[in-house]
C-alpha cells in the first residue's frame, strides 16, 4: 500500500471519528435522566387530556389519540396538559370514469385537518399549537348505502392516521417545550 494513501485513510478515519463523537442521538420522546446519566422516556404524553369535540369524525380522532397517548388506559386523572382539537373534513371527487357501464365506481378523496392547541393545566399558558392534515382515497359506487359506507370508512382511516400524526407532533412539541428551545 502506498504510504500517502495509508496516511490519508487514517486521517479520514480519525476525522470521521471526531465528527461522529460530536453527534448525539437519543429517542424523540426522551429527556436526560440526571440520576443515571442515561435517558428516560417522557411521561408528558401520558399526562395529556384531550378535550371533547363535537363531530363524529372529530370524536374518532380524539378516541384514537387518547388510546395512543395512554396505551389504552383512557384519560389521565391529573392531566398536566390539555389538548384542544378542531377537526374539519372535506370530500372531493378525484375522478369520474364511467365509460360503458353504470357499475364502475368514481374516485373521491377525503381530507381531514386537525388544528390543535396544547395548554399547561397548571399555568393556563399555551405550550404549543399546530396543524396536521391527512388524505384518504376511496371509491364511490352507484349504490347509495355503499357510497355512504365508503365515505365513512375513509373518515375512519383518516381519523386513525391523523391521530398518529398528532401523537408524533405532540411528542415533538412537548420535547421542545421541556428542553426550553
Amino acid at each position: 500500500m502506498n504510504p500517502t494513501f495509508r496516511v490519508s485513510l487514517l486521517a479520514g478515519l480519525a476525522l470521521s471519528l471526531v465528527v461522529a463523537s460530536g453527534c448525539t442521538v437519543r429517542p424523540l420522546m426522551a429527556t436526560p435522566d440526571v440520576t443515571t446519566s442515561g435517558y428516560a422516556s417522557v411521561p408528558a404524553l401520558s399526562s395529556i387530556a384531550v378535550a371533547p369535540v363535537d363531530t363524529r369524525y372529530g370524536q374518532e380522532v380524539r378516541n384514537h389519540l387518547i388510546f395512543l397517548l395512554n396505551g389504552g388506559a383512557g384519560q389521565p386523572a391529573g392531566a398536566r396538559y390539555t389538548v384542544d382539537l378542531s377537526v374539519t373534513r372535506s370530500s372531493t371527487a378525484a375522478a369520474r370514469v364511467q365509460v360503458r357501464t353504470d357499475n364502475e365506481p368514481t374516485s373521491s378523496l377525503m381530507t381531514m385537518t386537525a388544528d390543535y392547541k396544547v395548554t399547561d393545566s397548571g399555568t393556563g399558558s399555551v405550550v404549543a399549537t399546530g396543524r396536521r392534515q391527512i388524505s384518504s382515497a376511496y371509491d364511490v359506487p352507484r349504490q347509495e348505502f355503499a357510497a355512504l359506507r365508503a365515505e365513512r370508512d375513509a373518515e375512519n382511516r383518516a381519523a386513525r392516521e391523523l391521530a398518529e400524526q398528532l401523537r408524533l407532533a405532540l411528542g415533538q412539541d412537548l420535547a421542545r417545550a421541556e428542553n426550553g428551545s
